[in-house]
């Protein structure tokens, strides 16, 4: 499964950047709305890919978020729907806004009781494979479609539309048209129009539902730029840049719908005195010591990420505080310390980090893989049960060489669909004692919530990866918040990525675009005037230049630029190599028989491949060494040319060869993590076509990570020993 979206594509296109990110209004966004809502194809209705199994995991988690959200009959009382943690952090919360407690006292926990590994399952339980999801029933779909049709909405938004909104979805759009929002792709002019057209007079700018609907959209599209939650007053001027005339009663009104959910969380280091009037103050005269209030952040999400964020957090601090210290119930001390004796350096810091700590985070580039490789032969030998994950297939393999053990190397999507790895327990558990993750970067709060709902008791889990690279494409920022929690021990590698581009790549990481000496043109800068020069010199250095100079067959050099749009974005560049590399009518959407693909079933979740054939069932795909077959009827939302991508597209894989394209319109999309990620996709040689000019040293130097906004680091911290932290 690749990272990010011809579908979630993290806004890398130029552009303004708006108070709550806009995915609609950029091209990567544009991708992520022809893709997200369509992710849901079964492809021929009889095999699921690894990569639609784990939709399908996803999608039975969020119909249990969803079954939560109905079974609620108002306001929750602490410990009543909730239990254990949960329960406790709520109850703590609301003491804080009553008033009862101070922040500092009400989140003061004792140490979690530490619980024993359970006993192993004799076989593994590997479960089904989930079913499908039923296209909805066609008479749902006709009736939408004349609602759309009365309201001038294109009648090819039917279908997603009933799937969206359910069987009852021409009357929900009857009594709210607004709620047409709710299907990716539609912007709130659109739903506007829209409702004129069924409203007439009664419609207008102050209308309830509408501020509602849009509250809700403005928390999807900042959700596509990676934020788990917005800041209220954020959210506030971002429904006034959309017209809403009051957003403080539209916020409030999605609260009280349940669409949203607000927090309020304690800001550390910070105190304030409390303003008080002067009455207030002679009746607090007694109350002087009192500790100072500390201000609060005030936080406004959908259900869905708060739900997986929490769970995260928690799950989390379970395996950091229910690692077995009892005698026999594991390795020795001294065993783990052998282990670590055959190894050196960083490999053996991070053995005897692993030996007793539930958690243990590990940075580093391609060459430290080596290291986790080398946990998990040691793991093995000493009897645990290992499994080793990785982002895409092709991380998979360097991941398997590396370890020398194909069996115990898993993709992430494959392990939670249950289609590789060890299968899981009779609890429901995966049959492990350690889970390594690498190209953690890549998780997102969701899928890092399922990854550690799912280990047992007592399990380990390391999660290794590159801290250069961009984030998931998904929302939160997992690994960059539990660096920055310290929670846990963290093992930085020592080895470096050798060669030019290695050495080209450590100096962006640390904000510097060094020149470095290529005697056998591994590093090569190609620079070019226009779009035009540009497109022309990468078709060039893919067909001949590389193959003849460096021995790289095209089929084995990736093209990657920063966007889809533009003078040289992902389309153009597309479409001036398919011409040359494989010409061909595209009978089917623009397709033909062995062009190079990227096939994705659901925002953030790319696949690359190549084009076997088309017939009335669809496209035939073959991705990873398997078949997909995606319907007609998807083709264009999709399924995307892949002679060039976007730099998270690419992430989490390498090419022997990589043509990195910098078009003079792509300056203001730069930053130093797109710049280390593109650079640092290639193994042997590295081409720069290059037309931005000195805009590439200054984003390398000074344009880092664009935040988000999460909580993972705040729900974290209560749950923790203060000493881990």
């Amino acid at each position: 499964m690749s990272t990010e979206p011809a579908a979630a594509e993290q806004a890398e296109s130029p552009g303004p950047e708006e108070a709550v990110p806009d995915a609609g209004t950029k091209d990567e966004g544009e991708g992520e709305s022809e893709t997200k809502a369509d992710g849901d194809g079964d492809g021929d209705g009889t095999e699921l890919s690894e990569t639609e199994a784990e939709i399908a995991a996803q999608r039975e988690l969020r119909e249990r978020i969803e079954q939560r959200k109905a079974s609620k009959q108002g306001p929750i009382a602490a410990g009543t729907k909730l239990s254990g943690t949960a329960a406790d952090l709520l109850a703590a919360v609301r003491a804080v806004e009553s008033g009862e407690k101070p922040v500092t006292s009400a989140f003061q926990e004792p140490e979690p009781a530490r619980r024993p590994a359970p006993s192993r399952a004799p076989e593994p339980v590997r479960p089904q494979r989930p079913a499908a999801a039923q296209a909805p029933a066609e008479e749902a779909v006709e009736a939408v479609r004349a609602v759309l049709a009365e309201g001038g909405a294109p009648p090819a938004l039917a279908e997603r539309t009933a799937a969206v909104l359910g069987d009852d979805a021409d009357g929900q759009l009857r009594a709210d048209p607004w709620q047409l929002l709710r299907v990716t792709g539609v912007r709130p002019e659109q739903a506007d129009g829209f409702a004129r057209a069924l409203l007439g007079a009664e419609c207008g700018p102050e209308d309830e539902r509408r501020g509602r609907a849009i509250t809700v959209w403005l928390l999807e599209q900042a959700a596509v730029a990676g934020h788990t939650a917005l800041d209220a007053a954020t959210l506030q001027t971002a429904l006034g840049q959309r017209a809403v005339p009051d957003p403080d009663a539209a916020v409030q009104s999605a609260l009280a719908e349940g669409d949203a959910l607000v927090f309020q969380d304690a800001l550390e280091g910070t105190e304030v005195p409390v303003q008080r009037t002067d009455d207030e103050a002679a009746e607090g005269a007694e109350g002087a010591d009192e500790e100072p209030a500390r201000p609060v952040r005030v936080l406004i999400g959908l259900e869905r990420y708060a739900l997986a964020e929490e769970s995260l957090a928690d799950g989390l601090a379970r395996v950091i505080n229910s690692l077995p210290k009892d005698e026999g119930s594991g390795p020795a001390d001294a065993d783990w310390e052998a282990a670590a004796a055959q190894v050196s350096g960083s490999a053996a810091e991070l053995i005897r980090a692993v030996a007793g700590h539930g958690l243990v985070l590990h940075s580093g580039g391609e060459e430290a893989r080596a290291e986790p490789a080398a946990l998990v032969a040691a793991a093995a030998a000493l009897g645990l049960r290992v499994c080793a994950a990785a982002h895409s297939a092709d991380g998979r393999r360097r991941l398997a060489r590396a370890a020398g053990a194909d069996g115990a190397a898993v993709t992430v999507a494959g392990l939670l669909s249950g289609e590789q790895g060890p299968g899981r327990d009779a609890e429901g558990a995966l049959a492990l004692d350690l889970l390594v993750v690498l190209d953690a970067p890549q998780l997102d709060v969701e899928t890092a919530a399922m990854l550690v709902e799912s280990l047992p008791d007592g399990a380990r889990l390391v999660l290794g990866g590159d801290p250069g690279v961009l984030w998931s494409a998904g929302p939160g920022r997992v690994f960059a918040d539990l660096l920055a929690a310290r929670c846990c021990p963290q093992v930085v590698s020592r080895t470096p990525d050798p060669g030019p581009i290695g050495e080209l790549t450590s100096g962006i990481g640390i904000g510097e675009l060094n020149q470095v000496e290529a005697p056998g043109k591994e590093v090569v800068l190609v620079p070019v005037r226009d779009p035009a020069e540009a497109i022309h010199r990468t078709v060039q250095l893919v067909a001949d230049s590389v193959p003849r100079a460096i021995g790289v067959p095209a089929g084995q050099t990736q093209v990657i630029t920063p966007g889809h749009g533009g003078a040289a974005g992902t389309r153009a560049l597309n479409a001036a190599l398919k011409e040359r590399l494989n010409p061909g009518p595209g009978r089917f959407g623009g397709f033909d028989p062995d062009d190079r693909v990227a096939y994705v079933p659901a925002a953030g979740r790319t696949t690359l491949g190549r084009v076997v054939r088309a017939d009335a069932d669809g496209l035939h795909l073959e991705c990873d060494g398997a078949p997909v077959v995606v319907p007609k009827e998807q083709v264009e939302r999709q399924v995307r040319h892949a002679w060039a991508l976007t730099a998270h597209q690419a992430t989490g894989q390498r090419w022997p060869a990589a043509v990195v394209v910098l078009p003079g319109d792509a300056a203001e999309a730069l930053s130093r993590p797109w710049v280390y990620t593109a650079f640092s996709r290639a193994e042997r040689h590295l081409s720069v076509v290059q037309g931005v000019e000195q805009a590439l040293p200054r984003a390398v130097a000074e344009r880092l990570w664009k935040d988000r906004t999460t909580r993972l680091q705040t729900l974290l911290r209560p749950q923790v020993p203060a000493a881990t932290v």
